[in-house]
């Protein structure tokens, strides 16, 4: 019955990433043939590890829960509430990622805020962090007057325990590209620890696939001129994934905890591709053809 129940807290979770790229990506996208959102969401290391009995089904659907909530954050706010409650009791410091990640997004997006309203969510994220600091920071029992040094022993301890594993893998002395390679597309066939892991490779070479997708003259262009939304997804994938992959010796372990981070990677890439859609359209303004198409809104809670 537990394991139903968990289960179904990934599932929840699933359907909040569902509603949150279809808000977004308005151009229904497609590889082979078949709906590229559709594909993403039904990667089986993903279901793998949100549906399993413990803390993964849980982060997961308070992650989903905060990415639905942006799009309307004053409309969802208990579902925004809710998200960032359940990630903090978890992971306090995903929650801390979740809050920079929407703060650099909302400064700096496209969309026209009033300077006050920025103001009252730069205060109110500065205030959330200052009472809460204590307990992001016991996670790894870092001392706030030696931040730089006490990461780094938490960090060395972590990844010599871990890669005493099966799985283990010695990145301690990788630089940090090679270590961010490890973490978001490793185990890659060569390396791939025992059966489950010939099976992941397959997921992380789409992963690698996609993440090439980006590999474009016109990325800056579109990051410059992008949505709050996806400067919110790339700050918070790329800040998660660099404070993980200097812990991360463990390859089982990167296969589980990068399921949290990924979607926001997934949904950047889906809207570049959008882009570069619409620009071969001749659209000049994201979404200016599209926009008198009636969309029905998705709620949940």
């Amino acid at each position: 019955m537990a394991m139903l129940i968990f289960a179904w807290f990934g599932y929840i979770g699933f359907v909040h990433f569902y509603i949150f790229f279809r808000e977004n990506i308005k151009l229904k996208l497609q590889v082979w043939g078949y709906d590229l959102l559709l594909i993403l969401l039904f990667l089986p290391n993903m279901h793998f590890w949100t549906s399993s009995l413990g803390k993964g089904s849980l982060i997961f659907l308070g992650i989903s829960l905060f990415a639905y909530s942006m799009q309307f954050p004053m409309k969802r706010l208990f579902a925004m509430l809710l998200g960032s409650t359940i990630v903090f009791m978890i992971r306090p410091h995903m929650f801390m990622f979740l809050g920079i990640g929407a703060i650099i997004g909302y400064f700096t997006g496209r969309e026209k805020v009033p300077l006050y309203r920025k103001l009252l969510v730069y205060a109110a994220f500065t205030a959330a962090v200052l009472m809460l600091s204590d307990q992001i920071l016991a996670v790894a029992n870092l001392n706030e007057d030696d931040l730089t040094g006490s990461f780094d022993r938490f960090a060395t301890k972590r990844a010599e325990g871990l890669s005493s594993a099966g799985s283990g893998v010695d990145i301690n002395n990788y630089p940090l590209p090679l270590k961010l390679f490890t973490f978001w597309f490793r185990p890659l066939f060569v390396d791939a620890p025992g059966a489950l892991g010939v099976f992941v490779s397959f997921e992380n070479l789409i992963y690698l696939l996609l993440a090439l997708k980006i590999v474009d003259k016109d990325f800056i262009p579109f990051l410059k001129s992008s949505s709050s939304l996806v400067k919110m997804s790339l700050v918070i994938f790329i800040s998660s994934s660099v404070a993980l992959s200097f812990v991360m010796s463990n390859l089982g372990i990167a296969m589980r905890q990068k399921s949290m981070v990924m979607y926001f990677f997934f949904f950047v890439i889906m809207a570049f591709m959008e882009y570069k859609q619409l620009k071969k359209m001749g659209i000049t303004k994201e979404g200016e053809a599209i926009t008198n198409v009636p969309r029905k809104r998705l709620r949940l809670v």
